[in-house]
């Protein structure tokens, strides 16, 4: 592989002057600027980008941090936080931590601060203790998609109001005219889905409703699915189903066909997110939708701003910690969910 050198003397310029160009920076006249360009092009010079990160003390890529590269939600998070990155000409690396802390405490050791400049943080399961370690080693973290604006975690986000989801979505099914509704939360009782649920029973005591019966259930389309069928089957009279995300709402669409239900005749069912395959499913899922590229654009300047600025490195002086909160969750009416069947 060719090294900057050898690009320098096929130009008949200096290794600096080679640099510059690759990184647009000082002042490199265009003859000079175009005959660097073809060296580069006839030798095939990349890069090399860990080099360059140990030479220089910082790196031209930001970690995203997610949980499970196997929910559809992180793929598509994760291109539009690429696309956000690429415009200050930042690299991408996916840490996918497989839900596991140890894991993802590995990724932050080896990673954060040596090949990544700052580090995006997702609902990984990471120990809050570890993020702060990171952050006081001069490694800005930035978490992404926090579910409670109101309660700020102690460290920079960007926040999504996920109540007012629960709420529009609980809502939007009263409206339709159902009481006897079920919901699926898809984390525990005091896990990263209790906004959302709390937000649906908001929107349960303002109407005088019912309380709703209840399933927890793992995020996923089987536990979607497997929690439906529970729900369903201990009670028949069921007319709606809340989810707190798109995946377990499929399952639940899922469970309700196999029962001999139809969607949403017999059973409306609605989830919370908008992922691709929410547009995709028959009947489409109605569902909350929340805005996963302005949140990506959001969390990535965040990120960049802490990165160019003195935030979180040691001795630095003390500093409020950033919030951004994205626009509102809106209503995404489909398929799925229309007035209770009549009794």
């Amino acid at each position: 592989m060719p090294t900057l050198s050898e690009v320098a003397l096929h130009a008949g310029v200096t290794p600096a002057t080679v640099s510059n160009v690759l990184r647009n920076r000082g002042r490199v006249g265009a003859t000079t600027r175009q005959r660097v360009l073809d060296a580069v092009d006839a030798l095939g010079y990349r890069p090399h980008l860990a080099a360059r990160a140990l030479a220089e003390g910082r790196a031209p890529t930001l970690a995203l941090m997610v949980s499970s590269i196997a929910n559809p939600f992180y793929p598509e998070f994760a291109l539009a936080v690429e696309r956000a990155a690429r415009v200050s000409g930042h690299f991408v690396i996916i840490c996918n931590t497989n839900e596991d802390p140890h894991s993802g405490r590995a990724y932050l050791d080896q990673i954060a601060g040596t090949l990544s400049e700052g580090v995006l943080v997702t609902n990984a399961n990471l120990d809050f203790a570890d993020l702060h370690r990171t952050e006081a080693r001069g490694t800005p973290v930035v978490l992404c998609m926090w579910e409670k604006p109101q309660e700020p975690p102690g460290l920079p986000c960007v926040a999504v109001d996920f109540r007012l989801a629960g709420e529009l979505a609980g809502r939007h099914l009263l409206e339709l005219g159902h009481q006897r509704i079920g919901a699926i939360v898809a984390s525990k009782a005091s896990g990263i889905h209790a906004a959302r649920y709390a937000g649906f029973v908001d929107a349960m005591n303002a109407a005088g409703a019912a309380r709703a019966r209840i399933k927890h259930a793992q995020d996923s389309i089987q536990g979607g699915y497997t929690a439906a069928r529970e729900l369903l089957e201990a009670h028949p009279k069921l007319t709606a189903i809340y989810a707190t995300n798109d995946l377990p709402a499929l399952g639940a669409i899922y469970a309700a066909a196999d029962l001999g239900l139809s969607v949403p005749r017999d059973l409306s069912v609605i989830g919370i997110t908008d992922i691709q395959l929410a547009r995709e499913s028959r009947p489409a899922l109605t569902t909350v939708a929340v805005p996963t590229v302005e949140v990506a654009e959001l969390a990535v300047s965040l990120l960049r701003e802490l990165i160019e600025s003195s935030y979180g490195q040691t001795g630095a002086p003390a500093a409020s910690v950033p919030m951004r909160i994205s626009s509102p969750p809106e209503l995404v009416v489909r398929g799925s969910t229309g007035a209770p069947r009549s009794t």
